[in-house]
């Protein structure tokens, strides 16, 4: 069950020419495939273009109604390879995942299909995480790109031009025998905007006539000494056919050439960051109406000589705005100005920093501090109240400093996975600690306060491959943790069967949840759901077993601490040799109160009785320790004042947003902490027995507090 439903959204992939499509990035996109005539896709699931796999996947039936076949692939490099469809045939195919680590994890099929090239269009859709809010390691497609020579098309964030770029990134494919990679911010992917539809195009040549007319070429094949005339292909051929095209195309574009002697080059999906830093300097307006003239680069790879040349001469400097390092514009500039002795000053990196992501006042400064180096007499023209707004709103910032508590991420409210580190906490009490191993996932947040646990990360299912060199005798076991997600992407051969084939005596703690929960929720083959378009239901034990894993133990409610406690004891204790698997389920609770929180809304309505679960703490017992607090983490546990005017100790509280998990009242039972945890069953539409029952109940307390209170009252 994906975090967002796009089953009203997807209807608008029907329109026909003519009519204005109005909507989100990414559904933008996936019209632009099918206006495109695409006959496949394939891909997984990751931020930011995790909604686009959720956009086809609702929209499958109108894939299938114009003999699109679509795939949630299990790994990035299954997406990929499924490209290969596209080299002997005219078949126009699209894969779409996240960089970098999607593209790491691609690489190999990424270098074969661009060493063959390509017949049909083939389009890799890459949701680039570059920046301050990104969860990967920090590296740029782009080196992707020049490395097995994909062209790289990064377009200006407006739908237009995504939607150009799809439909230009297949016949660009075509013209030069190469595939295409389309880069996507998260800004582009979420941008909403409009733009004028075409009529969908079903494939002239579908997969079936390519299944019953079998095409092969052997010098599509990367095999010596194919490899070696692929190479020369690739510059004698490919490459000027790619510069021809996106010549005779005009896919980069160029406004304002002649309005000043200084001029900014950009990548297209910074276009908008560009224009917001010149208009707050009062060099443009909210329209795209610049002073400085700007070449914006839709096609970051390969860059066309000749459109340097002509934009750079007889300017006496420009200013490349290119986010991440290295710089490679930048450099590939300077080469290309040197050798046809244009002697425009190149500014780039020295203005702007080397690494890091690019925000608004981070370009609005570099450009700022470019303009008022050789043009500074516009800056004096220009109005000046946004760069007083912005001085003002640094300031206000910098007051903040050491003022502003810092929030690490952590586990949401209710996670099933927070009780299986609580109990590794409990364990570790007695049994000293370990050499954790983690993995990507929403289990990662272990490493955070209050857990603090875990050592390494590796990569998306590489928790067990992470501990693979521990594997030696010693008096502790070390642990690995990998997620469901993780596991079937490629965990199963890399992790669980490595271990068995090279017999570890380590723990493996495979966290499942149900879902690929850290992507937005979809299903995986282990999931309980059912899917009409996927087999599910295939349980991790059987897969683990099937590898040769003997000790393995399956538990089916991770809220249970002193199971969870006693099961981590003994796979760390056990004489038994060969690798320990914990297979740890429940269900993600986003995606539990997704499902259950209308059905609930529904019966409420319809009259039926519901019943809901919340805890909460007795302020009166509360001892004021916060161990309860420190074990669990849960955000729905703060602090309050304590109503005893006798106690300064501030108490326990459980506020509204508690989901009912029962995790707070099963740590303090577990660790023998204090039995302040109450846990109270509202119930909407109560019937005639609850209301006796709270009449009843209410009486009984109400007559056992007159009691304790008359002593006090005879006191005084």
């Amino acid at each position: 069950m994906a975090e967002r439903s796009f089953t009203a959204e997807v209807e608008k992939l029907k329109l026909g020419a003519g009519a204005e499509f109005r909507g989100e990035g990414i559904l933008a996109v996936t019209k632009a495939l099918l206006q495109s005539g695409v006959s496949y896709v394939a891909g997984y699931q990751g931020a930011p273009i995790s909604h686009l796999m959720d956009v086809l996947s609702d929209a499958n039936d109108i894939l299938g109604e114009l003999g699109v076949h679509f795939e949630s692939s299990a790994s990035e490099a299954t997406a990929a390879a499924t490209l290969a469809a596209s080299v002997n045939y005219p078949l126009r195919g699209a894969a779409t995942f996240k960089s970098t680590v999607g593209t790491n994890v691609a690489s190999d099929a990424l270098a074969n299909l661009s060493s063959g090239g390509v017949t049909g269009g083939a389009l890799i859709i890459v949701g680039e995480d570059y920046g301050e809010g990104s969860s990967i390691m920090q590296e740029r497609s782009h080196a992707f790109a020049m490395k097995s020579q994909i062209w790289l098309l990064d377009p200006r964030p407006n739908l237009p031009s995504i939607v150009q770029a799809v439909e230009h990134g297949f016949a660009l494919s075509e013209a030069s025998n190469t595939p295409v990679m389309l880069l996507l911010r998260i800004r582009a992917c979420h941008v909403y905007g409009r733009f004028t539809a075409k009529d969908n195009v079903r494939p002239d040549f579908t997969l079936r006539d390519a299944l019953e007319n079998p095409r092969r070429a052997t010098d599509r094949i990367a095999l010596p000494p194919a490899t070696y005339a692929h190479e020369k292909e690739k510059i004698e051929k490919r490459w000027p056919a790619a510069v021809d095209f996106i010549t005779r195309h005009a896919l980069n574009e160029v406004f304002a050439n002649d309005a000043a002697d200084i001029g900014i080059v950009v990548q297209g999906g910074h276009y908008n960051t560009v224009i917001r830093a010149l208009e707050r300097i009062g060099l443009a307006d909210s329209f795209g109406e610049t002073r400085i003239p700007l070449y914006v680069l839709n096609v970051s790879y390969p860059l066309v000589d000749a459109e340097f040349v002509r934009f750079c001469a007889g300017k006496r400097a420009i200013l490349v705005v290119e986010e991440g390092q290295p710089d490679y514009i930048e450099q590939a500039v300077n080469t290309i100005l040197r050798r046809a002795d244009v002697q425009t000053k190149i500014h780039g990196k020295d203005m702007l920093p080397m690494a890091g992501e690019y925000t608004g006042a981070v370009v609005g400064r570099g450009v700022e501090a470019f303009v008022a180096r050789y043009r500074g007499d516009l800056l004096a023209t220009a109005n000046g109240t946004d760069a007083v707004l912005a001085q003002r709103s640094e300031q206000a910032l910098a007051q903040t400093k050491g003022h502003v508590h810092g929030r690490p991420p952590s586990f949401c409210t209710g996670c099933p996975e927070r009780p299986i580190f609580a109990a590794l906490k409990l364990v570790e009490r007695e049994l000293g600690p370990h050499h954790v191993s983690c993995d990507i996932g929403c289990h990662l947040f272990s490493i955070l306060p209050p857990f603090n646990i875990g050592s390494t990360t590796m990569g998306y299912g590489l928790g067990a491959a992470g501990a693979a060199a521990l594997n030696v005798k010693a008096g502790k076991r070390a642990i690995a943790f990998m997620g469901d997600g993780g596991f079937w992407h490629n965990g199963l051969a890399s992790g669980v069967g490595n271990a068995v084939f090279n017999k570890s005596d380590n723990v493996l703690v495979i966290v499942d949840n149900g879902y690929a929960a850290a992507t937005g929720g979809q299903d995986v083959p282990s999931s309980r759901a059912d899917n009409a378009i996927r087999a599910t239901r295939n349980p991790i034990e059987k897969a683990v077993r099937g590898v040769g894993v003997n000790w393995v133990r399956t538990l089916t409610r991770t809220y249970d601490i002193a199971k969870m406690r006693d099961t981590l004891r003994e796979a760390l204790t056990t004489r038994e040799p060969g690798p320990k698997v914990i297979v740890a389920q429940s269900e993600c609770m986003l995606n539990k109160q997704r499902r259950e929180r209308p059905q609930r809304r529904a019966q409420a309505e319809r009259g039926e009785r519901v019943v809901r679960e919340r805890f909460g703490v007795d302020a009166d017992t509360c001892t004021g320790d916060h161990s309860c607090i420190r074990l669990s983490g849960c955000p729905s546990l703060t602090i309050a004042p304590n109503p005893d005017p006798l106690r300064r100790a501030p108490v326990t509280k459980v506020i509204d947003s508690c989901v009912g998990c029962g995790l707070c009242g099963e740590v303090s039972h577990a660790a023998v902490l204090c039995p302040s945890f109450y846990r109270a069953s509202l119930i909407t539409n109560p019937s005639v027995w609850d209301r006796l029952k709270a009449r009843w109940r209410g009486w009984i307390i109400g007559f056992l507090q007159r009691r304790l209170a008359r002593p006090a009252l005879a006191a005084r």
